[in-house]
Parts: C-alpha cells; sequence; structure tokens
C-alpha cells in the first residue's frame, strides 16, 4: 500500500497519534496535502521549535519554544473543525512527564474529534513506554521511480530538452536511493557544469550518491573492478550465477520469474568468497554495497534495530543492487547473544525476516569462514537461494589461479613461467596465499636488480606455511558439511 493511501486509511479510522521518520518535511508535508485531497477537507498547522506554529489564525509563532503551548492550541481548536498538526522536533521532548501526560490526556480528545497528530522526526527513537501503545508508527520510503521520473520530466521540460526513454530510465536508475532534495541538489550541480542533462552526468549522480551512503556509517558504496573471469576455478559457483546474470531484467519479470534473494559463500579464508561479490557486481552491471553488521549495533536501546531498518530502507531505495556482507559468522554467533540484552537476537531476528519476505530487487552476496558458527535459522532453506562451500583450489584450479595473477602483471611474459611446476608445488594453498607467494617472489628479484622468474614463486611459496595445514579440523569440518550435500560445492573438482 502506498503512503498515501496508508496514512488516508488511518485519517478515516480516527488514529490520533501518528510518528513518522523522514528528513525529508517538505516532501512528506507535500504528501499529507495530496492525502487529504482524497478524503475529508483538513486544516494543516505545521510547528517547530524554533517559529512555533506558521499558520494559526491568530497568533504566528504560536507556541515557540514551547511544546506544552503547542499541544493546548491542539486540545483548544475548535472540535468543528477537522485538522492534522504537524510537528517537527517534538521528538526531543518524549523524555519530559509534562509532554507525555498530556499527550496521553489529548488522545482520548482526539479520538471524539477529526484531529490529528503526526510527530515528524529524522529518525526512528524508542518511544517512552507511557505512550508507545497511542502511537502508530508509519513508514515514509525515499523517492520510487516514478516520483523520481515526475522530477526529471519537470526539470527537462523547464530546460526545453528531450530524452529518449532509455536515457530517461538510466538517470531514474542513478537517482534511486536518494531524497528529493539530494536529487534536486545534484541536478542542479549538474546544470551550472553543463548546462545540460544527459547520460554523460550518471557519474555525477553516482558520487553524490557514494557521499550519502557513506555518511549513513553502516553501508559502504564500492566500485566493483573484478570479472567472474578473474576468478580461478568455481566452476559450478560460475555457472550458476551466469543463469542468473539476467534475474533483474524486464524480461525475467515478464516472464515469471521470481526475484532471487542472494546466497552464502562458505569455507576457506583467502579462496575468494569476497572476491566473487565484488565480481557478481561487475558482470551483472549493479551498484555493490558493502555492509558492516559490526555498524549496526548500537549502545543505545533500540538503536541496533534502527540501523537495520536504515539498512533495509537505503538498500531497497537502490534495488537492483548486490547487497555484500562479508565474514557475517563474526557477528551472528550462537553464542553472541549472551549479556546484550536480546540486542543480538533483535538484529538477527529483523534481519533474517527481511531476507524471507523482502520483494525488492537486492541481491545478497554473505561470506562466512565458519559455517558451524552461524545460527541454524539464517541458513535454513528459504533464507538464501544457495549455499556454496569454497575449498581450496586443486592442481588445475591453481594452474588457472597463476595464470590469472600473471597475465596481470607480466602479460606479454606469461609463457616464461611454468605454471604447471608452480601448481603441483602449491598444494593446499588458497588464492590469496599463491597471490603472495609471487609477490614475495617479486620482492626478492626487485631487489637484486633483476626480472622475476619461476624459480622465485616457488621460493615465495616455501616462505609461506599455508592456513589450511594449521586449520585442519576446522577446513575437515566445512568439507564434510559439503559431502553431506548440506551445502553445495563451488568447484566440480572436488
Amino acid at each position: 500500500m502506498s503512503f498515501i493511501k496508508e496514512l488516508n486509511l488511518l485519517l478515516k479510522a480516527r488514529y490520533s497519534l501518528i510518528y513518522i521518520s523522514t528528513c525529508e518535511e517538505d516532501r512528506l508535508e507535500y504528501s499529507v496535502r495530496n492525502c487529504i485531497k482524497l478524503g475529508k477537507k483538513r486544516v494543516i498547522y505545521t510547528w517547530n521549535f524554533i517559529d512555533g506554529f506558521l499558520n494559526t489564525p491568530n497568533v504566528k509563532g504560536l507556541g515557540k519554544r514551547n511544546p506544552l503551548q503547542a499541544l493546548d492550541f491542539v486540545e483548544k481548536l475548535t472540535e468543528e473543525t477537522p485538522a492534522i498538526f504537524l510537528l517537527k522536533d517534538f521528538h526531543k521532548f518524549f523524555n519530559d512527564i509534562a509532554i507525555t501526560r498530556k499527550l496521553r490526556n489529548l488522545s482520548r480528545l482526539l479520538q471524539t474529534q477529526s484531529k490529528t497528530i503526526i510527530i515528524v522526526a529524522p529518525e526512528r527513537v524508542s518511544l517512552p513506554i507511557e505512550i508507545r501503545e497511542l502511537f502508530t508508527i508509519l513508514d515514509f520510503q525515499l523517492p520510487n521511480a516514478e516520483e523520481i521520473r515526475e522530477e526529471l520530466e519537470r526539470l527537462l521540460e523547464v530546460l526545453g530538452q528531450s530524452l529518449d526513454i532509455d536515457e530517461v530510465n538510466s538517470l531514474v536508475r542513478a537517482c534511486q536511493g536518494l531524497s528529493l532534495e539530494r536529487i534536486r541538489r545534484v541536478l542542479s550541480k549538474i546544470i551550472a557544469d553543463k548546462k545540460t542533462i544527459d547520460t554523460s552526468t550518471l557519474n555525477t549522480i553516482l558520487e553524490e550518491k557514494q557521499q550519502i551512503i557513506n555518511q549513513t556509517q553502516i553501508l559502504e558504496f564500492c566500485s566493483p573492478n573484478y570479472k567472474l573471469d578473474d576468478i580461478g576455478g568455481l566452476a559450478n559457483l560460475k555457472n550458476w550465477l551466469k543463469q542468473r546474470s539476467e534475474s533483474f531484467s524486464d524480461r525475467a519479470k515478464n516472464y515469471g520469474l521470481p526475484v532471487p534473494r542472494g546466497l552464502l559463500l562458505v569455507g576457506i579464508q583467502g579462496t575468494g568468497k569476497s572476491l566473487t561479490a565484488k565480481a557478481v557486481a561487475h558482470d551483472w552491471q549493479l551498484p555493490l554495497l558493502r555492509l558492516d553488521f559490526g555498524r549496526l549495533f548500537g549502545g543505545i536501546v533500540g538503536e541496533s534495530e534502527s540501523r537495520v531498518r536504515e539498512m533495509i530502507q537505503v538498500a531497497e531505495a537502490l534495488s537492483p543492487c548486490i547487497l555484500w556482507i562479508d565474514e557475517i559468522d563474526k557477528s551472528f554467533r550462537q553464542s553472541s547473544s549472551q549479556g546484550d540484552s536480546g540486542t543480538t537476537n533483535r538484529v538477527l531476528a529483523t534481519f533474517i525476516t527481511w531476507l524471507s519476505e523482502k520483494t525488492s530487487q537486492v541481491f545478497i552476496v554473505a561470506t562466512a569462514n565458519n559455517f558451524e558458527l552461524l545460527p541454524l535459522e539464517l541458513v535454513r532453506k528459504g533464507r538464501f537461494d544457495e549455499i556454496f562451500f569454497v575449498g581450496l583450489p586443486v592442481e588445475s584450479e591453481r594452474e588457472k589461479i597463476f595464470s590469472v595473477f600473471l597475465s596481470k602483471i607480466r602479460p606479454e611474459k606469461i609463457d616464461d613461467f611454468d605454471i604447471s611446476l608452480l601448481s603441483k608445488s602449491s598444494k593446499d594453498f588458497s588464492g590469496a596465499e599463491i597471490s603472495q607467494a609471487i609477490t614475495e617472489g617479486m620482492y626478492s628479484a626487485f631487489n637484486e636488480g633483476r626480472e622475476f622468474t619461476t624459480e622465485d614463486i616457488l621460493g615465495g611459496l616455501e616462505n609461506i606455511i599455508p592456513l589450511s595445514r594449521v586449520e585442519n579440523k576446522k577446513i575437515r569440518a566445512l568439507q564434510e558439511w559439503a559431502e553431506s550435500g548440506r551445502i553445495r560445492k563451488a568447484s566440480a573438482n572436488f
């Protein structure tokens, strides 16, 4: 249900206290005014702490720096006048017993009158228990594609420009995830610089979006610079991903394909799990957002759950996109809920419910090193489309890994290296350890003032103790999970 329809329904049902979290006060007020056009005519009064009420009939600025006086005006306004009161900054006074008591008294009165108080705040705070049951919380999402399209078309009309439908669609997708005010600012910046709007301005919009996402301090906007072909081995995983490369296209939607949820990659460190997330975003040509789960946990009661909701809102606004969650096992240990007043369990519940029920085009790539530490409710069927085990590369895959690395460093001299010997000599090495061995060999040759050779890389291999030889027990446990069929093998060669 759209925001306007849902708000109109609440007004018809005489919901007296509504809480809406958004930074877009002007757009919200515009939406509320559109809402009242659908139903009974109402007067809208707006209040903020500095200016008080801006449109009271007798005294301008009534309730200035006095929230209690603002509620007195709500109470005393004649009941024959249906009204909506938009109160900004008001959430700052919820700890005042006079305010909470007044709201409780008012709630009974307003139920018999056509009056509704809407608290507008930039974030969803934990409501005091005294008034928690009185408020209805309503979500006000970032502008959708249709709203952005209307804004772009309005601006193009003012500029006297015209773009074809594909160019407009590209600009709309680029702007998704930004507030309407941000969209107007970045478009104004583009016009001031280039005097026109076209698809060449996508990078400027992308930079603005990256700044906003990074400001959340929860999500990080990443620039993927790897392709699936840059990853050696993992044939099963690559085939699975290539089959779904057009999952978010209009053709897939018209075919009736369900939106893919995502995948969980478990396995040994350094085997290319994180690299896969970057490669998927590159090959599917979708934005890549990295989520650090540690940043979701805050010290204030209710703050962690609020951050999860903010993360979901931003990710869905940017859809279609890839949401990369690295080392999720370190955040969701089965024992981590002890001593944190249940915060971990609440965050987990919110996240896995979204995983199961989301309909937005957000494809999740989560990685984990220790499968046994993940909560069972996270790995059951229905949370992810598939769980893949990424093991150590076999000899043929190590040949591919050496070829990929060396072709990037010395593309013109790749035939000078004995890749077959190197792959045989690197048993139990992960892709990351192979890369480090090549680097060690390069340093040795560089310090001697010559070109590095196969022998230098072999020396680098001898200086590295593979993690797999230290973590044998953990690796065997992961392999047993894969052999049991509980999780799928990423490589056909295990």
